[in-house]
């Protein structure tokens, strides 16, 4: 179900924020595939500052792994971590040609870019982080839960941001809970084609 939230804006950028699980990575892959645009994720960014600091991140679930939690214990110490991938990301959204996905972009751009939020219940990512990761799904819930804890905490912390619950940034919200990835990706895709159309017909 697609949702319209606000009129969208001119930049060439694609912002996709939401809870993690919710089929962001797939979405924004097909899309700069499609579109000629560049992915910048602000998780990866995160953990480059991770590998610069002696840790050895590897793989989606690496957040999940002892040595994972140890560097998000850091980074929670040290507000400078994350600000400083934003700062990266805000650099990139300005000159356009991305697709970014991060949980705070959409809120720290307030006028840059075509902002999507992917919207699904903590089952249903659980049901996703389970299958990706051949986990129980017992325990990827208790991981999605922490998750959203941690996420909604800290970006209140940081940036007073009232993350999951303040809508007002997005131009569309995107229910995939009863979509696959694939169908997630296609959805996402067709904003971002009626979003290119009308920003050349601006421009002639």
């Amino acid at each position: 179900m697609l949702v319209e939230t606000k009129s969208m804006t001119k930049k060439l950028a694609v912002i996709i924020s939401g809870m993690p699980s919710v089929g962001k990575t797939t979405a924004a892959d097909e899309i700069a595939k499609r579109f000629h645009l560049k992915h910048l994720a602000g998780g990866d960014m995160l953990k480059q500052i991770a590998f610069e600091r002696g840790y050895r991140p590897s793989g989606s679930d690496w957040w999940d792994t002892p040595e994972g939690m140890k560097f998000i214990s850091e980074r929670k110490k040290n507000p400078e971590f994350d600000k400083e991938v934003d700062r990266m990301l805000a650099d990139h959204i300005n000159r356009g040609g991305v697709v970014i996905t991060s949980y705070s972009m959409p809120w720290l751009s307030p006028n840059d870019g075509l902002k999507l939020w992917f919207d699904a219940s903590q089952t249903t990512r659980a049901s996703r982080l389970a299958g990706r990761d051949s986990i129980s799904k017992t325990k990827a819930l208790d991981i999605i839960r922490r998750r959203d804890r941690e996420n909604k905490r800290l970006y209140k912390k940081l940036y007073g941001i009232e993350f999951g619950r303040d809508m007002t940034p997005f131009n569309f919200r995107i229910d995939t809970n009863d979509l696959s990835a694939a169908e997630v990706a296609k959805a996402a895709c067709a904003i971002v084609e009626a979003y290119s159309k009308s920003e050349t017909r601006k421009k002639k």
